[in-house]
C-alpha cells in the first residue's frame, strides 16, 4: 500500500472509496446528511455506514466512520478508525482510498498521518504464506492510500508522518511474520539467515555466533538450554551505527553518538524441556521467540528512519526440547558472566538465554540497555492482554517507556523490583536459581535477570500476555485474533524521542 498526503475537501475525491471520520453527534455536511435518510449514523466509537452517492458525489462510495466524542479523541482511535476503513476497502475490493479523520488538537500534524498509516497498513495485515488457496478478500491488497488533509495542516509534515508510519509498520509486519512462521521453518539457524538478510538489505552489520564460537566464549547459558535439540543455537548481532549526518544535527560525530542495547529472547520452540508444557496450546510456543522478532523489526525500523543513535540488537536464538542430551532439573549452569545457577525447572529458560546476552551487551558499554521476552505466563494472570509487563532499575528510563507506550497505544505498566524479590532467586547451591516459586513470577523473573545488567540503565519488557490477541485491540488492529507484532512501535518511539540522560 503507497501512501500519499494531499490537501483538499475530501468531499471532492474521486478515490473507489472516500472514508470519512465523525465525531460524535458532529454534522457531516449536507451533502451526506442528505444522504442519511434514516438517521442510523451518530459517529458513535467503532460505527460505520457505507453509502452510495449515485453521482450526489463525485466518490463511488462513501465510508463514514464513528471517532466516538471528540473529547475523548486519541492516535489510537485515529489507528482503530484507519484500520476499519482499511479492512473495509479491503472487503470491497477496492484499489484506491482516501481517507480523513480528525485528530486529537494536542497532537501533531505529522503524528496524526502516522498514526493514520499504520492503522491502514496493520489493520490489512494478513499471512497467508501456507495457505494454497486463500480467500480472494484476504489476497486482496489496497495499492493506494491517500491521506487528505485540512487546507490549513502542514504538508510536508504529513508527508514525513506518513512515511515514518510506512517504516513503523513494515517493521511490525517482519516482526508477526516472524512470530507466525512455525517452529520448523524458523529454527534459529534460519532466524540468523534472515537477521543477516535485514543488515544486508538496511546497510548495518550483522554476526552470528554458532556453537565453536559460542563455546569458545563461554555462552554457558544459551548452549545448555539448546542441548536437547537437533537444532545448534545461535548468538545474533545487529550493529546500527547511527546515521551522524541528520540535517537537524550536521555536527554530531559517529563515534559520540549514545549506544542503545536491545536485548531479544528468541526461543523458536518451547516444548519446556524436561519439564515440559502440557499439550494443549503448545503449537503458541512457536511465538517465543516475540523478543528477537521485536528486535528484529526495530533496527530494520531505526535503519529505514536513519536516526542518530547506535543501536546494538542481541539475541540468544534457540530451542528448548528434551532430547537425550538436554538440560534437566538439578543441573549447575555456568553462564558467560561466571554467575552459576541452578536448574529448578527447564522451562524457565528464557531468562537463562538472556542471561548471556545481558552480559554480553557490557562490552558496548551501552547509555540504556533494554531487553524483550515473552519471559512468563505469571505477566498474562497479572495484566492481561492490556498491558506489557515493565521492570528496570533506572526511573528515567521507564518514564521513557511510560510516555511512549500511551503514545503508540503499546501500554506498559511498571512492577517493583524490591530488595526481597532479589533473596526470592539466591540459590543454596549456586548463585541464582531460574526459578523463585509460585508467587511474584513475573518480578522474580526480572530480579533473576537484573543480576547480569550490572550498572547500566536497564529496562525489562515481558510481552508474554500481549504477543497474541483474540481481538482487536491498542497492540493489534486485525479483524479477527493474531499475532501482534508488539514491541516495535513502542521501542521505535522511545529512540525516535531519545535524548541523553
Amino acid at each position: 500500500m503507497k501512501s500519499t498526503i494531499q490537501q483538499g475537501p475530501i468531499l471532492n475525491e474521486t478515490a473507489s472509496l472516500v472514508a470519512i471520520g465523525i465525531c460524535e453527534n458532529e454534522s457531516p455536511g449536507a451533502p451526506i446528511e442528505a444522504l442519511l435518510e434514516a438517521g442510523d449514523f451518530c459517529g458513535k466509537a467503532r460505527e460505520m455506514a457505507l453509502l452510495y452517492p449515485r453521482g450526489a458525489l463525485p466518490a463511488r462510495r462513501v465510508l463514514l466512520v464513528g471517532m466516538g466524542k471528540r473529547s475523548d479523541l486519541t492516535l489510537d482511535t485515529v489507528r482503530q478508525a484507519a484500520a476499519r476503513a482499511a479492512q473495509e476497502a479491503q472487503r470491497l475490493k477496492v484499489a484506491d482510498i482516501a481517507l480523513a479523520l480528525p485528530v486529537p488538537e494536542t497532537v501533531s500534524t505529522a503524528s496524526g498521518a502516522q498514526a493514520m498509516v499504520e492503522g491502514a497498513e496493520l489493520g490489512t495485515y494478513r499471512y497467508l504464506e501456507y495457505q494454497s488457496s486463500p480467500k480472494p478478500e484476504e489476497t486482496h491488497q489496497i495499492e493506494t492510500l491517500r491521506i487528505v488533509m485540512e487546507a490549513n495542516q502542514d504538508l510536508e509534515a504529513a508527508r514525513r508522518g506518513a512515511a515514518a508510519g510506512e517504516a513503523i509498520a513494515r517493521g511490525v509486519v517482519l516482526a508477526r511474520d516472524l512470530c507466525n512462521t512455525p517452529g520448523n521453518h524458523l529454527t534459529p539457524t534460519r532466524l540468523g539467515e534472515i537477521a543477516q538478510d535485514i543488515g544486508a538489505r538496511c546497510g548495518f552489520s550483522v554476526a552470528v555466533f554458532g556453537r565453536e564460537e559460542l563455546e569458545q566464549q563461554g555462552f554457558g547459558g544459551l548452549l545448555a538450554v539448546s542441548r536437547g535439540s537437533a537444532e545448534p543455537p545461535r548468538f545474533i548481532i545487529l550493529d546500527y551505527p547511527g546515521d551522524s549526518c541528520q540535517k537537524d544535527k550536521p555536527d554530531r560525530d559517529q563515534e559520540t553518538l549514545p549506544t542503545i542495547c536491545l536485548v531479544g529472547k528468541g526461543i523458536t520452540f518451547d516444548t519446556g524441556g524436561i519439564s515440559i508444557k502440557p499439550a494443549a496450546n503448545m503449537d503458541d510456543m512457536k511465538m517465543d521467540m516475540g523478543g528477537a522478532a521485536a528486535v528484529l523489526g526495530t533496527l530494520q525500523v531505526v535503519s529505514e528512519l536513519r536516526l542518530p543513535l547506535r543501536v546494538v540488537g542481541l539475541i540468544s536464538a534457540a530451542e528448548n526440547m528434551p532430547g537425550a542430551s538436554a538440560y534437566k532439573p538439578g543441573d549447575i549452569i555456568t553462564t558467560l558472566s561466571g554467575k552459576t545457577i541452578e536448574v529448578l525447572n527447564t522451562d524457565a529458560e528464557g531468562r537463562i538465554v538472556l542471561a548471556d546476552a545481558l552480559f554480553y551487551a557490557h562490552r558496548y558499554h551501552p547509555r540504556a540497555l533494554i531487553d524483550v521476552a515473552t519471559l512468563t505466563g505469571a505477566i498474562t494472570i497479572a495484566l492481561g492482554p492490556h498491558a506489557i509487563g515493565m521492570m528496570g532499575n533506572h526511573q528515567p528510563l521507564a518514564d521513557r517507556f511510560i510516555q511512549a507506550g500511551e503514545a503508540t497505544g503499546e501500554r506498559v505498566w511498571p512492577l517493583p523490583l524490591w530488595e526481597e524479590y532479589r533473596e526470592m532467586m539466591k540459590s543454596e547451591i549456586a548463585d541464582l536459581k531460574n526459578i523463585g516459586g509460585r508467587e511474584a513470577g513475573s518480578i522474580t523473573a526480572a530480579a533473576f535477570l537484573l543480576a547480569f545488567v550490572g550498572d547500566y540503565p536497564w529496562v525489562h519488557l515481558d510481552i508474554a500476555g500481549t504477543v497474541w490477541m483474540e481481538k482487536p485491540s491498542r497492540m493489534y488492529y486485525g479483524k479477527t485474533k493474531g499475532v501482534t507484532g508488539v514491541g516495535v512501535r513502542l521501542l521505535a518511539q522511545v529512540l525516535r524521542d531519545w535524548t541523553d540522560f
